[in-house]
């Protein structure tokens, strides 16, 4: 069957894509394999700068320390849940000790498994991405091949299943996940923009088709990276952004935005487009840095009351009266952790190195949990 996007003379604009609609949402239905449409348990949206699940704030009712909670959307960067090598020379690299070998099925098995244990300690919110991110936290040259789409723009099956298993264990927990569809050490195996388009699509209407109501759409990681597509580049990221919006089934769109790396400042193209605003706190290493970068995001031309979320900071110092993530939530912001595995350290440790213990298996996990359900008033950890 021919995608009609492979089409040349198939004009990517919104008026062609409600006029395909129908078609696009069957094709996706059974090549994907997605199941008919139905109401997802858990709905969000976005009521001013705060953030509702089911109609009512996040957190309802809760404050901390003199900071409202309610409405944040506390979360972690998890990316590596659907994760797989399809490089044969690089994924012997992620072997699980205990069996020698790398296994896919495994890996989202043991990340469904944990999520109970997260929501309970209060956590909302999972960041993801149909690209993943690097398997080393930090990479030059990245090698592996972890891509939910082909160099034509096809959604993989493989992937789609793994992805739906876990946004569907989301919803049934009543949590919410900021989807990544692109990533910086992945996009060069898209063959041209026409394949980012085509990926852009196909993974919107598969959501859509989803009916999930849970969902974020972070366009891509830190669109200010090495991309190799110019329209996954700072000056023209607006122009995905406005078409995963333009896209509907019966009255719904998805919420979307993108994020941009460590201390940097979404510009005015982004802010006007977006439901919500990303920023990055990697390389911020005192809380105040963290303080000016929301008060610089809230003074850009475009800017009205909408939710910041930091979606990645990989300090921690949740013992000290003052940290980062204390220091955005007093700005009525929401903050994400993000955990690697660094040189020398065990399984146990690090949540975006595979292989991953998705439990709360080492102390650095430990200290951010207790601190998140301590934020949180978090009843049973």
């Amino acid at each position: 069957m021919q995608f009609p996007s492979d089409n040349p003379h198939f004009r990517h604009d919104a008026g062609v894509v409600k006029k395909i609609l129908p078609f696009l949402i069957l094709w996706a239905t059974l090549i994907h394999g997605a199941q008919p449409a139905k109401p997802g348990k858990t709905e969000l949206s976005i009521v001013g700068q705060d953030f509702h699940i089911n109609g009512k704030p996040t957190y309802e009712g809760r404050n901390w320390n003199g900071h409202r909670i309610e409405g944040l959307l506390l979360n972690s960067r998890m990316v590596q849940a659907t994760y797989d090598d399809m490089n044969p020379a690089t994924s012997p690299r992620w072997a699980y000790p205990d069996t020698g070998k790398w296994d896919a099925e495994r890996n989202v098995r043991e990340f469904i498994a944990a999520m109970p244990e997260w929501k309970a300690h209060g956590l909302l919110a999972v960041s993801l991405n149909f690209q993943g991110g690097s398997p080393e936290g930090y990479s030059g040259k990245q090698t592996w091949r972890t891509s939910a789409f082909a160099e034509n723009g096809a959604l993989r099956p493989a992937f789609a299943d793994r992805m739906r298993r876990v946004l569907n264990a989301a919803d049934d927990l009543g949590m919410a996940v900021i989807l990544g569809y692109f990533y910086f050490g992945q996009d060069q195996h898209l063959k041209d923009e026409a394949a980012v388009l085509r990926a852009t699509d196909e993974a919107t209407q598969w959501l859509l088709a989803g009916a999930w109501r849970n969902i974020l759409v972070e366009i891509n990681n830190e669109t200010n990276g090495p991309y190799d597509h110019d329209i996954l580049k700072p000056t023209r990221i607006h122009e995905l952004i406005q078409r995963v919006k333009n896209t509907q089934v019966d009255g719904h769109r998805l919420l979307a935005g993108t994020s941009y790396g460590g201390g940097i400042i979404p510009r005015e193209n982004v802010v006007r487009v977006s439901d919500f605003l990303l920023i990055h706190a990697n390389g911020v290493k005192k809380p105040e840095g963290v303080s000016s970068m929301i008060h610089q995001t809230r003074a850009i031309p475009g800017y009205r009351p909408m939710p910041i979320l930091f979606n990645e900071d990989d300090h921690e110092n949740f013992d000290q009266p003052e940290n980062n993530f204390k220091t955005a939530i007093s700005e009525r912001t929401s903050w994400g952790w993000f955990d690697y595995r660094r040189k020398g350290e065990a399984l146990e440790d690090g949540y975006q190195s595979p292989p991953v213990n998705w439990g709360i298996s080492s102390a650095r996990k430990r200290a951010f949990f207790t601190y998140l359900a301590e934020i949180t008033d978090s009843k049973n950890p």
